[in-house]
């Protein structure tokens, strides 16, 4: 999906956690290369966090105030955030294809605001000359 839809206004942010069984003890540089080298990965992967507990990082305790629950296993819990850092769905059991028909439509969602705000922006423009 990250191929087919970045540069569309689509990325992706992953956050490796090992709150899991131990998933992600390496650090993260042996993390990043273990996932570039396996699965082909090229969208951003950050510093690893917590998701849960006492010491979750401030972007899951934003995400699952918005859409509550904790994180039940590592790289489970999809969320969408939009253009406006609203995050707008969250995924846990969902398949890849019903993910990115949310995701499109989120990315049309967004196409036509942003063309509705630039026909907007020419009216004012038009009515005040």
């Amino acid at each position: 999906m990250y191929d087919k839809l970045n540069g569309k206004g689509f990325n992706i942010m992953a956050f490796p956690c090992n709150q899991f069984g131990g998933q992600e003890p390496w650090p993260e540089a042996q993390i990043k290369k273990w996932v570039e080298d396996n699965f082909k990965v090229k969208f951003p992967l950050y510093s690893k966090v917590d998701v849960n507990g006492d010491k979750t990082h401030p972007v899951y305790t934003f995400l699952k105030t918005c859409f509550p629950g904790d994180i039940t296993w590592n790289f489970a819990a999809k969320f969408l955030v939009d253009q406006n850092g609203i995050p707008i769905a969250r995924f846990e059991k969902e398949d890849w294809p019903a993910i990115e028909k949310v995701v499109l439509e989120a990315l049309e969602h967004a196409a036509k605001e942003k063309s509705e705000a630039k026909d907007d922006s020419g009216k004012a423009d038009g009515a005040s000359k």
